[in-house]
C-alpha cells in the first residue's frame, strides 16, 4: 500500500506542475494554457501530493505504525 500512495503522490506533483506551467502559461500548447483557473487546481494538487508524500515517509517502512 505504501508504493502505491507514493506512486499516487509522485503522479499527482507532476500533473500539478504541469497545470500551474499551463495555467501560467510557461505551457503552451493547450486549451488550458493562459487559464489562471489551472494554475490554482495545480497548486492544490501540489500541495495534496506533498501531504500524501511526506506523510507516507515519515510514517517508515511498510507495516510500521
Amino acid at each position: 500500500m505504501r508504493r502505491s500512495r507514493l506512486a499516487v503522490a509522485a503522479v499527482l506533483l507532476i500533473v500539478g506542475v504541469l497545470w500551474i506551467g499551463q495555467g501560467t502559461g510557461t505551457v503552451a500548447g493547450s486549451a488550458m494554457s493562459g487559464q489562471s483557473m489551472w494554475g490554482l487546481v495545480g497548486g492544490v494538487l501540489v500541495v495534496v501530493g506533498l501531504v500524501i508524500g511526506v506523510r507516507e515517509l515519515i510514517r517508515g517502512p511498510a507495516g510500521r505504525r
